[in-house]
């Protein structure tokens, strides 16, 4: 295997440099983003200058418009594929109008023709019902800057994800800047320019790249063609800002201030000629609530971010185009408090009951854990133009995590509840993807043909210390027989594993040392791909074979077919389509040697709550997809696009925690079904009022057993059965509807946000009957519900708090707990749904977060003293105008407990030119 891997990597190279440098020979584009060239000329064939060209995009929102020169030529650069309407008007001649449709990297040219009209004639784009339908095989959303520039964001540290979240169906929003993808946890891809990146790009993982920087966004949910791999759940494809062709320099500055001392600073510079440009952003944030905390209240919240992108395009000669990527961001913030973490002294007794202080008599006060984040990336890629049919393209990025997280000053001050963290920790990873990529693209005819690969070699480095601070945790083990391994008369331990533990236990007398594990690995992957997306009349196909070559711990290679139909029912406007994809599933990257070789590890084995000794690698997994859907536009202002979703997985991944801290290592389950549908229905621009909605409803059944990965067991495995259970990405339906409203261009405008969230898993929770683990009964034999997790550890009295239970008339508070066990008549929970007596189910009917609907708003004008050249802007946002007292997740073991943002309100002001 390793040989033949070899062998196609070498292949490989060869063809991509031998294509490099046997191209000696006007390209236009970058790989993922498109252009049109044209000349407008008169009905005598004389050029026409200075005349006006506009492309439109309804659905989208997106506008352009530039004029020609004096030889009549105009173009647009770093567009998104999709079709345009084209408009051309200049004066003494009528307008024209034509439709274009740049669908590769393969320049669109055009002449078009002016008719003599005795005046200058103005045109009002409108829509019609075909225009809003696109004959593409491919679910996906087209979202751009016009539209989000407007769109309230929850996140300003993470405003990408946030965009995603509320602009894409088939998104379940999660805390810290995840979210999760038609059923499925991080398995989500970004291309930026053509650039793939497949790591975890949330707030707790890596900076992303700043929403300043994009100027359009496509987000595909369907099945994707063969050029996407790896984690393509959804595939967010990325066309950044340019500066080429901005021959008067434009920029903007703006600061912002709002709740919990959250300020912004930003600024962008846009300056170029016909052939070269340069777009540079940069900006900070600080704030007091830089992630989402485990309670409603903000304790030890603070947080910062910087962070530079620049691009720069050059086109050298008619044919030849250099285009390059750098970016910098770095990010600090500290880990939210609970209650019990920033009140460590009074609430355990177990390690300090003396006056506050250590075993070692040293005060131990309040959590104290940060992070701290440096990403950076530099993407060169060269485009040559070989004919009026075909572009060669030629890329190599690197990419660079480093993730530093720094235990509390007194280790002490790390001990959390038994059932969340028995140890302090710190953490030095690095993650370094480093690669090549080169595509060929032709259109002839009915075809469009893009053939590629794509090398990445991605470098992880893990090194993790640790100390135990629980003096309770090495009596609670058992040796291999079932007996203590550990004497708490003598404080001494006499077998395995409490004797592999003994020298890493910081509560014994004299204390003990720190544990620190290292870990490397490369891993090398090799994709092979070709598309043809045929268009023919009414019908479109897009066909595709893709191959991964994936050696990493485990090595595996998958062929993959793609198949997309899609047909055009021109009459009614209607669009049927139908797709199929095999898709290779890669583990993730984040702690991967941590979670593979740690059950292996006497010491980390009892920490990471292995169920078995020995390595637990992880095997790539395979997907079967299947899409069926519909687009249907009515009349000239509304469009409906929808898709059912059915996914098989074998080898389903989804992540753990370790302890209470941002430190999550990957698990793999044996498999996983995933059925569901999302939809989006769109308003254009009618009279300066638009809307868009998008829904879903996706369930994530995975099954037992565990088979790759540390910890991480759900309730159902430790029963010893097999049966499926509903994963915390599951949501019955969510709906998020953006409205907005501007009366005239010059005017202010209107941005509303409605989130509906009916609630994801939350396997923890407490309840009666059915599979819980807390059934039982009260001191008089009546049912009762023990107010514990489902592996029976006692909730304290701040996790009820945080879950809203409640028993009876008495609702617990973060320092008073609630009768344990709790009547069933008298038990339930306000933030909580809590399945009936007898009906909880892990597949059929699981716990979950109560449902929530959230209200943003924001106001604006992008003009206020209405300048031409000059222009000032003002906004305000108004995030959960209700202020919404409400979960995203309790006790998940992916992702803990977390609240959604109090209410949040910020002023934004700019200046522009």
């Amino acid at each position: 295997m390793l040989a033949s891997y070899k062998k196609s990597l070498h292949a490989a190279l060869i063809v991509f440099f031998c294509l490099a440098l046997g191209l000696r020979a006007s390209a236009q584009s970058v790989g993922n983003s498109g252009s049109i060239n044209g000349t407008v000329v008169d009905p005598t064939g004389a050029v026409v200058a200075k005349a006006t060209v506009e492309i439109h995009k309804p659905v989208s929102g997106l506008d352009r418009s530039t004029t020609t020169d004096a030889s009549g030529k105009f173009a647009f650069t770093n567009i998104p594929f999709n079709p345009y309407h084209l408009v051309v008007t200049a004066e003494g001649f009528a307008a024209t109008v034509q439709d274009v449709e740049p669908r590769s990297a393969v320049p669109v040219s055009v002449t078009i023709k002016l008719q003599v009209a005795g005046s200058t004639t103005a045109v009002t784009v409108e829509a019609e019902g075909g225009d809003l339908v696109e004959n593409d095989p491919t679910f996906h959303t087209d979202v751009d800057k016009s539209l989000f520039d407007k769109l309230p964001l929850e996140s300003q540290s993470s405003s990408l994800s946030s965009l995603v979240t509320l602009a894409t169906p088939g998104i379940s929003a999660d805390s810290n800047g995840l979210f999760h993808g038609l059923g499925e946890h991080a398995e989500a891809s970004f291309s930026v320019d053509g650039q793939p990146i497949t790591d975890q790009q949330s707030k707790i993982f890596s900076n992303q790249i700043p929403l300043d920087s994009i100027q359009s966004m496509e987000v595909i949910a369907g099945a994707p063609p063969a050029e996407y791999g790896d984690k393509t759940s959804v595939v967010i494809n990325v066309t950044t800002r340019s500066g080429q062709g901005v021959t008067t320099p434009h920029g903007s500055v703006t600061a912002s201030y709002g709740s919990f001392g959250t300020s912004t600073g930003a600024l962008d510079l846009s300056y170029g000629g016909q052939n070269w440009g340069n777009f540079i952003s940069a900006g900070g944030l600080n704030s007091g609530r830089f992630l989402d905390p485990p309670e409603f209240v903000v304790l030890h919240d603070k947080g910062n971010e910087e962070n530079v992108f620049d691009r720069v395009d050059y086109q050298f000669t008619p044919k030849d185009s250099i285009h390059l990527n750098f970016g910098y961001t770095r990010s600090w913030f500290q880990t939210p408090n609970t209650f019990d973490s920033q009140n460590a002294t009074p609430w355990n007794c177990v390690v300090v009951c003396n006056g506050g202080l250590d075993p070692n008599g040293n005060v131990v006060g309040p959590a104290d854990q940060r992070s701290q984040i440096k990403t950076f990336n530099i993407a060169p890629s060269w485009t040559r133009l070989l004919s009026s049919t075909s572009v060669f393209t030629l890329g190599a990025f690197v990419r660079r995590d480093q993730f530093n997280y720094y235990p509390s000053g007194n280790p002490f001050a790390d001990l959390g509840p038994i059932n969340l963290q028995r140890e302090s920790i710190g953490q030095n990873r690095k993650l370094t993807n480093a690669g090549l990529r080169s595509d060929l693209s032709y259109v002839k005819g009915i075809h469009n043909i893009k053939i590629g690969a794509v090398y990445e070699q991605t470098f992880l480095d893990e090194q993790d210390r640790l100390g135990i601070v629980d003096p309770t945790f090495l009596p609670s083990l058992t040796d291999a027989n079932g007996a203590p391994c550990y004497n708490s008369t003598t404080h001494q331990a006499i077998d395995s594993p409490c004797t592999d533990l003994f020298p890493y236990d910081l509560t014994q007398s004299g204390g003990g040392s720190l544990y620190t594990f290292n870990g490397h690995t490369d891993v090398k992957e090799l994709s092979l791909y070709v598309r043809d997306n045929i268009t023919k009349g009414n019908w479109s196909l897009n066909l595709g074979l893709r191959g991964d070559l994936y050696n990493g711990l485990t090595s595996h290679k998958e062929v993959q077919p793609r198949l997309g139909v899609a047909y055009n029912v021109k009459k009614t406007n209607t669009v049927l389509r139908i797709s199929y994809a095999r898709l290779l599933e890669t583990p993730f990257n984040e702690n991967l040697v941590l979670s593979s070789t740690g059950c292996a590890n006497a010491v980390l084995n009892p920490l990471l709550g292995c169920t078995v000794p020995g390595v637990t690698p992880f095997n790539p997994g395979f997907r079967n997809e299947f899409h069926a859907g519909i687009q249907q536009a009515f009349g000239r202002y509304l469009v409906f696009s929808g898709e059912y979703i059915w996914k098989y997985t074998h080898n389903g991944y989804d992540f753990s925690i370790l302890g209470n801290t941002p430190i999550t290592f990957p698990v793999e389950w044996e498999r996983a079904k995933i059925p569901g549908y999302a939809g989006r229905v769109s308003v254009p621009n009618f009279h300066g009022f638009s809307a868009l909605a998008v829904f879903s409803s996706v369930a994530a059944r995975f099954f037992t057993p565990q088979i790759g990965g540390a910890g991480a067991v759900p309730s159902v495995a430790l029963a010893g059965g097999s049966t499926p259970f509903r994963i915390d990405h599951d949501e019955k339906f969510n709906l998020t509807t953006h409205l907005q409203y501007q009366p005239w261009k010059t005017g202010p405008w209107f941005g509303f946000n409605w989130r509906y969230d009916s609630g994801l898993v939350a396997g923890q929770t407490p309840c009666y009957g059915g599979n819980c683990a807390q059934t039982t009964v009260d001191s008089t034999g009546a049912p009762a519900v023990a107010l514990t997790d489902s592996f029976g550890v006692p909730l304290t009295a701040d996790q009820e708090f945080e879950s809203g239970l409640f028993c009876g008339s008495q609702h617990a508070t973060p320092t008073v707990a609630l009768p344990n066990p709790c009547p069933l008549s008298q038990y339930g929970s306000t933030l909580l749904n809590v399945p009936k007596p007898n009906t909880e189910d892990d597949d059929k009917n699981p716990p979950r977060i109560a449902a929530r609907s959230l209200f943003d708003v924001s106001i604006g004008h992008d003009n206020i003293f209405r300048g031409d050249k000059y222009k000032v802007s003002l906004q305000f946002t108004a995030i959960n105008l209700t202020n919404k007292y409400a979960l995203y997740n309790f006790l998940s073991t992916f992702s803990g407990t977390h609240y959604v943002t109090p209410r949040a309100l910020t002023a934004e002001i700019g200046f522009h030119f």
